[in-house]
This record gives structure tokens, sequence and C-alpha cells, in this order.
């Protein structure tokens, strides 16, 4: 996957995506040519049925950037992979024009309504986070359907045309997302265009490796990477601004032994997370997906996005005052890092729960090791 272009384009916007709180059509076209909405798209569409260690890295180098772009980098992604789950005729009809259709997404939790009607579905409501809905063809909408149960947890693909998109994104941190909420009203969707949640679970024989990992396994990952960009980026950014300055007693900034302390346990620490994350793709694209691999996949992912929002904080809370103006690099790093770890995708109490249910379901004792590596 090629992004220098990415990172260039996203360069030259950075300053303008968060009062703009959406990426620039220039951003969006830039992640469409490198290939980010065709990296998991099936071979038989045209995709390239990607790996997730190439893609964690790709993500993560365009976080070193922009960490906002570096979101939107990854959700198109993961959202081509989603609509795969679609039968046949949806997946020929959402590629109908090739590959590198971008896909937006809101699909935890169900919200909105959907009945059932003959030939499909009649989807009414609205959805939240939608993040690059304004240069998305494409949206996935989960509703829970009334005939289904809780097995009804129910996802449509809808033409961005039939979407209405509210300019709800208003932020602390990842402003230049477009994170925002979509309503539809009395859509029709058919049969072949939506597929449920429990399918994303299901084995697929004879599917490209990256269309038969759980989404549980995988989910996290997706939403960690840009995390780790924004903490790499900021050590960069924090490096410069200390290579400036002077302390009180007239030496350099750089030879104060609490600045060294910051320096090398940030970076340990983010290198700490940059392993756990290399080790959850690794898993994703080669381990079998036991409850106790993708239980360890959520653990690893939640765990290095704590790390990564701790060590930004910390380089920002180093530069003292000096790192409270709007527009400091390292403050706009953290606000980023903290952003992505509010979703609840990355959250390590729910992690550690399904990693500790793992592991005592299988009888083994807390020293066991997942299997995969």
């Amino acid at each position: 996957m090629s992004y220098a272009g990415v990172i260039a384009a996203a360069a030259d916007e950075r300053g303008a995506l968060d009062g703009r709180r959406r990426l620039s059509a220039a951003v969006a076209a830039a992640l469409s040519r490198a290939g980010f909405a065709r990296h998991f798209v099936p071979v038989e569409r045209g995709g390239r049925a990607g790996g997730f260690a190439e893609l964690l890295a790709a993500v993560a180098a365009v976080g070193e950037t922009c960490a906002s772009t570096a979101w939107c980098a990854a959700l198109y992604a993961a959202h081509g992979r989603l609509a795969a789950y679609l039968p046949e005729a949806g997946q020929r009809e959402v590629w109908a024009d090739g590959p590198d259709v971008r896909i937006a997404a809101s699909v935890v939790p169900p919200q909105g309504e959907a009945r059932p009607e003959p030939g499909g579905w009649r989807l009414t409501g609205s959805w939240t986070y939608a993040s690059g809905v304004d240069h998305a063809e494409w949206v996935l909408l989960a509703s829970r359907t009334p005939v289904e149960g809780e097995a009804g947890h129910r996802v449509f693909a809808v033409p961005r045309t039939a979407v209405t998109v509210a300019d709800t994104w208003r932020t602390l941190g990842l402003r230049g997302t477009g994170s925002n909420s979509v309503a539809v009203d009395g859509v029709h969707v058919p049969e072949h265009r939506s597929f449920t949640l429990a399918d994303l679970g299901r084995v697929r024989p004879g599917a490209a490796r990256c269309h038969r990992v759980p989404y549980a396994m995988v989910a996290a990952l997706m939403f960690a990477a840009p995390a780790l960009g924004t903490a790499r980026g900021a050590v960069r950014d924090w490096g410069v601004r200390v290579a400036g300055r002077t302390a009180a007693d007239g030496r350099a900034a750089r030879d104060s032994g609490a600045v060294q302390q910051v320096l090398a346990r940030s970076t340990a620490h983010i290198e700490s997370a940059q392993l756990l994350l290399e080790q959850a793709a690794h898993r994703a694209d080669h381990a079998e997906a036991t409850p106790l691999a993708v239980a360890a996949n959520r653990r690893d992912a939640a765990l290095a996005v704590e790390l990564c929002t701790a060590e930004t904080e910390r380089l920002w809370r180093a530069l003292g005052a000096g790192g409270l103006a709007e527009d400091d690099p390292v403050q706009r790093r953290w606000r980023d890092a903290a952003a992505v770890a509010a979703h609840p995708a990355v959250s390590f109490e729910a992690a550690a729960g399904a990693y500790a249910h793992a592991v005592f379901a299988r009888g083994a004792g807390a020293g066991d090791r997942a299997e995969g590596r």
C-alpha cells in the first residue's frame, strides 16, 4: 500500500481539518488512491483482500501526521471488510463502479427502526458517529429487527444519496473525522443489501483470510491503529519543541535528567504498544481464531491504546505552560489519543472481562499464553 500521497495531503491540510471538522475532498481522494477503501474488498470485486499487519503499519504511518485522516483510513478499510459479508448481489451493487468505494458506518449499537416488507426492509431513524460520511458513497446502518429478536442486529447498506447528514461533530479530539449523525426516512433496503451482526462471527469456508476472521478479533485493532500513529507523532513533535528550549539555569533542556526520563519512558511505552498491536495483527493474519486468541487481541489493542494515551499526556504535561496553547501540536496529539481511548471498542475493562472469561472457560491458569504468537 502506497500512502505517501495521503501523508502529503494530510500535512498540507492539517491545520484546516480541525476547523472544518471533516476531511477535505482532496484528502479523501488520496485515501482512495492509496488503496485504503479497497484493502479488504474481495478479490473478485477488484479488491486486495489484504492483511491486518499491512493495514496497521499504513494507518499508524498516516497517524504520525494526522490522527483524523488515519481514523478515516482505518474505517474506510474496515467498512469495506464488513460490506464483504453482504450477499453476492449486494456486493455487486456496492462495488459496481470498482473497489475504491468509500463506505461509512454506524453499526454498534443498533439504532433506528427496521420493519420487514416484501423484498426487504423499511429503514427509518437516526444514527450517531458515522465517521467519514461526508465523503462516503455508501453507509452501513444497523437496527434491531422486530421479527428476529436478539439475533436481529441487522446491518443495512444504504446509498449515501439516501442519507441526510446532520452537522453534529464538535469534539475535543479527532475533530477532522467528520463523525456526524445521519438519518434516513423510510428507505427501502432490499434483502440482498443486508446481513446480521452474527454473520460476522461465522466461519466462511473458501473466503480469503481477512474474511474468515471474527469481527471481535479485529475491531479493536482497527480503532487502536490511529492511536499508535498519533503517539509516535507526539514524540516527534515534542522532540522538536524541547530541542530549542533552555532551562532556567541556562542549560539546554535536552540535558535535563527529567526531560531525558520523559523521553525514555514515553518511547519505551509507545514501542511496547506497537509490539502489542503487531502481535494482534499477526494473530489476525495467521492464528486460529480461538476464543482465547480473540480475547487476547481485544486485550492487546485496549492496553496499547491506554499506553499511547498515557504517553501522549506525559509528553504534553512535560511541556508545562508552553503546551497550553490551543494550537500546540503535542496538545493536539493528546486530544486525538484521548478521543480514540473514549471509543467503547478499546475499553480495557470490557477487554479484560472477555479475556478472563476466555482463560477460565478453558480451565487454564492466568499464566497461560494466547495461541498464535
